[in-house]
């Protein structure tokens, strides 16, 4: 534990973000694991209706800069390519 008063401030503070970026964090990671899941199903629209639920999760957590702007990119790429992938099985 911190001695000094502004370390136990700053320790509060890392607390509070961190409980604060693990919503964005896990919101994501609950978006995405669902996404894969009705891909292996087959169910290509309820796929297709988690896409902008997906995309704005993203969005904000790079607004709140949580995750940089490429990795959002990269992910949003990746998670429509496996949609369209299906489609055009």
């Amino acid at each position: 534990m911190p001695i000094i008063k502004s370390e136990k401030k700053s320790l509060r503070q890392n607390k509070t973000r961190r409980a604060r970026n693990l919503t964005y964090l896990n919101k994501i990671k609950l978006f995405i694991k669902t996404e894969r899941k009705l891909i292996e199903e087959g169910k290509i629209n309820d796929a297709k209706m988690l896409l902008p639920k997906i995309y704005k999760a993203l969005d904000k957590a790079v607004k709140e800069k949580i995750i940089k702007k490429n990795t959002a990119s990269r992910r949003k790429s990746r998670i429509t390519k496996s949609v369209n992938g299906i489609l055009s099985k």
